[in-house]
């Protein structure tokens, strides 16, 4: 379990919790958050943990020696090195990649290259290095499982069907806070405003990235790697209700929809146990009841985000995995107040203008890329700063 304190991690843990027979926990990988992963240890009893640091290592150890309980400390290991340990390690049948950004990315790839199954809820994995990552799928012949919402649907939508048939994919997004905003408004909204979202409770980075709409051009790029669509095959339509998570269209005009009640547990659950389903410990979606669903085009005039990652996805290269950087530089400096909403897209868009186009041959070359475009980033937000409302 790559990022088990995050929230796909809690959630698969929620989820594992309810199938003691079937699964197994043998490692679990975090950042800095050592309380909530002490009390992951002393549940699941995994035999290697993996922290962020040798400081957080030392303060987990000493946490668990003070709870005093009856159970054996597991090896704790710090590093990238040690993630890519545990991501290929012989006992290992599953791979959860949930750990936010590129920090994910090596561990990732050796597990697919490993052969191992794996269940893909780190989107950066392919925005920052598709190709890649899918060649080493196409020779170990494993499988990469997609747990965000909308991929997961998709993936099983396209069981209805050979994927030759398949004409067309469609992501549903749900907005985000701003989906009514004009962008005179966007333009003095806070941290705290953008961290709202209606629908979804995730971490930081993506309810900014929902908020900008840029989480929604990611899931295109990481779609069009997954499921082998054109940018010109991927659409987006915006449904506020968040029910419908992803549309198929095939040769014939039918167009099959996925759908169930906004609960990560169905889709990480769907992608533990593929290709069998098992009850799902998640609320039924009630149809007795009155509802309306409403799809609408996007606007790419409010949320340039969403622009710019189809032009990146389209110009292919290292474009992606500088549009990733950038916007993870500028979502903190958002978040910082060193930059306003609307500057994190103008950050973006001045940052891929700056870096040439580049073809990575290898992850170490992805992540050259990916510090390069951090650094520009960086540049850029200092200087010119911009200040941001501190209220409401």
């Amino acid at each position: 379990m790559l990022g088990s304190t995050g929230s796909i991690g809690v959630n698969t843990l929620n989820v594992l919790r309810t199938m003691p027979d079937r699964f197994s926990v043998y490692a679990l990988a975090a950042g800095t958050n050592f309380e909530l992963l002490a009390s992951q240890i002393q549940e699941f009893r995994p035999h290697v943990v993996v922290v962020a640091s040798e400081a957080v290592r030392r303060s987990l150890l000493q946490f668990l020696e003070d709870q005093s309980l009856p159970i054996s400390v597991p090896d704790v290991l710090t590093g990238p090195e040690a993630l890519v340990s545990v991501a290929t390690a012989p006992e290992i049948g599953f791979v959860m990649s949930a750990i936010v950004g590129v920090a994910g990315l090596e561990a990732t790839y050796q597990a697919v290259q490993a052969g191992k199954k794996v269940g893909l809820a780190n989107k950066e994995v392919l925005v920052a290095s598709g190709e890649l990552v899918m060649a080493a799928a196409a020779a170990s012949g494993t499988e990469l499982l997609p747990v965000d919402s909308e991929h997961n649907g998709a993936h099983q939508c396209l069981r209805a069907g050979r994927r030759a048939e398949a004409t067309r994919l469609i992501l549903t997004a749900s907005g985000g806070p701003f989906r009514t905003f004009t962008q005179d408004q966007m333009s003095s909204v806070t941290p705290a405003q953008a961290l709202r979202h209606p629908t979804w409770k995730m971490g930081n980075r993506i309810t900014i990235d929902s908020a900008t709409m840029m989480n929604k051009g990611f899931e295109v790029i990481e779609a069009g790697w997954l499921f082998g669509f054109a940018p010109a095959e991927i659409g987006v339509v915006v449904h506020p209700q968040s029910t419908v998570h992803a549309l198929v269209e095939f040769n014939d005009g039918s167009v099959i929809a996925q759908v169930c009640a906004t609960d990560m547990r169905m889709p990480i659950q769907y992608a533990l146990t593929y290709p069998d389903r098992e009850a799902a410990p998640v609320p039924r979606y009630d149809f007795s009841k009155p509802q309306q669903w409403d799809f609408t085009p996007p606007d790419f005039d409010r949320f340039p985000c969403l622009r710019l990652a189809y032009q990146a996805f389209a110009e292919g290269g290292s474009a992606t995995c500088v549009l990733n950087a950038a916007d993870e530089i500028a979502v903190e400096a958002f978040l910082q107040e060193e930059i306003s909403f609307p500057q994190i897209a103008a950050t973006v868009e001045e940052t891929l203008a700056r870096l040439p186009r580049r073809t990575p041959q290898s992850v170490g070359e992805v992540l050259e890329i990916d510090a390069e475009a951090r650094h520009v980033a960086q540049s850029r937000i200092a200087r010119r700063p911009v200040a941001v409302p501190v209220t409401a």
